[in-house]
């Protein structure tokens, strides 16, 4: 049986070091230092592996060390939601969020037209900027699947389909759109309209009815792009739709072969977010013997601290 460890700072220690260090430390520290090793298992064994997160996060700043992943490939496949699409576009339109409080004062927040997200703020005018782009976008991508003759579908198109002609539509580096569908990587949004995002497609059929966003053919995408036979990996940040729709498409091919959630959930609710990974091999959703580790914790926290840790040692392994 392996025994605790005191914790030790030296200079110039590594994030790898740290993350290591946790292993024997207790608590969540351990499962966070497991977790970083189910990730490295993950490359090691040539898993396809999900990247699943909630809008908040890319509220967050995590938004660019997403689209950095992307960029060096390490997610084959992303699944969020619909927030996470257009607070990706508004930041890359210039848009800024700003640093607030848990206890700002509300009302005058209102007043000013800024709103809340936990600690972050996102201003009004955001939405307007991010409202013109939108239809200038849709716009193109109808006019040009309208006149296509290469596409029998013309102006119906799947979710991931659309979120990839907008990923090439613009050019910041730091998008996750953008590096995404400069490397091609599938991103999948279920929940696509449950948003201002979604509010503009609205918008926009009302005065194009034949353009239809076909949630469905992604179903059909996802599902047929899994097999029985390749190893599966999973890296869920928050809950939601965007946790269970890889976690559903994996169970119709086998279930993950590994799984690292993150999460402030807990499983006494009875939730999705805080579901752990035993529960989901109660349905198939993992196998029997897939390797997993659950970190409760906030994940601007914990995420960045696992994933520099893999990196680093993926990078010492010719990984990236």
């Amino acid at each position: 049986m392996k025994k605790v460890k005191d914790f030790l700072w030296k200079p110039n220690m590594l994030v790898e070091e740290l993350v290591d260090s946790y292993a024997n430390l207790g608590f969540q520290s351990i499962e966070l230092a497991e977790s970083s090793k189910v990730v490295m298992k993950m490359k090691r064994n040539g898993a396809k592996i999900f990247l699943t997160f909630t809008s908040n996060m890319v509220t967050s700043g995590l938004r660019g060390f997403f689209a950095q992943l992307c960029s060096m490939k390490i997610p084959n496949i992303l699944v969020t939601t619909s927030g996470a699409i257009e607070e990706d576009l508004m930041k890359s339109f210039g848009e800024s969020f700003e640093l607030s409080s848990f206890n700002a004062d509300d009302y005058a927040l209102h007043e000013k037209g800024e709103n809340r997200v936990g600690n972050l703020v996102i201003r009004s005018e955001s939405y307007m900027e991010f409202e013109d782009k939108m239809t200038e976008f849709l716009t193109k991508i109808y006019s040009n699947r309208k006149s296509s003759k290469d596409d029998p579908s013309g102006p119906r198109i799947s979710t991931s389909e659309l979120l990839k002609e907008i990923g090439l539509l613009i050019d910041d580096e730091n998008s996750i759109l953008f590096q995404a569908a400069k490397n091609n990587i599938p991103i999948y949004c279920p929940g696509i309209a449950d948003s201002s995002f979604g509010f503009q497609l609205f918008m926009f059929q009302q005065k194009n009815p034949d353009f239809i966003v076909d949630t469905i053919q992604d179903m059909n995408r996802i599902v047929t792009d899994l097999s029985f036979d390749e190893k599966k990996g999973l890296i869920s940040l928050g809950g939601s739709t965007s946790k269970h729709y890889a976690i559903f498409a994996a169970l119709l091919s086998g279930g993950f072969d590994y799984a690292v959630y993150m999460t402030t959930s807990h499983s006494t609710s009875g939730s999705l977010s805080g579901a752990t990974t035993q529960e989901a091999k109660s349905w198939g959703k993992l196998k029997d013997d897939a390797e997993a580790a659950t970190v409760n914790g906030d994940v601007t926290i914990t995420f960045p601290l696992m994933m520099t840790s893999a990196l680093d040692k993926m990078k010492k392994e010719g990984f990236i």
